[in-house]
């Protein structure tokens, strides 16, 4: 049974940094597109950066692009988001996805999910 649990939430000011953690376990995760989404009250969930596991393609969104790194330690199955230069707009919870086939920002494409991991960020 796949299972994502999230990890490294917290409490900031604004630009300093997290690092959110996304613990994989039920599967080999090879060839899987694996994704963080957040999302503030009342808005939808919004697809942040993704990465295709294998060949570690790397797709961020545009809002975060330079302040947020995606990567995947392949030994212990455990993907991570650094988030440097934080901003209160940044504040949500945090979720981790993945799906075997599907990729791109729609979160109906990601069959998986962790239970998200809260951000606040103090401006």
């Amino acid at each position: 049974q796949v299972q994502l649990v999230e990890s490294g939430g917290g409490s900031v000011q604004a630009g300093g940094s997290l690092r959110l953690s996304c613990a994989a376990s039920g599967t080999s995760y090879e060839r899987y597109c694996m994704a963080w989404f957040r999302q503030a009250p009342g808005k939808g969930r919004e697809g942040v950066a993704r990465i295709r596991t294998g060949i570690s393609t790397t797709v961020y969104a545009e809002s975060v692009k330079g302040r947020f790194t995606i990567s995947l330690d392949n030994a212990k199955n455990t993907l991570y988001l650094q988030m440097n230069s934080l901003k209160p707009e940044d504040a949500a919870m945090y979720y981790c996805a993945a799906d075997s086939y599907r990729c791109g920002w729609a979160a109906d494409n990601f069959n998986y999910w962790g239970q998200g991991t809260q951000v606040t960020v103090s401006s």
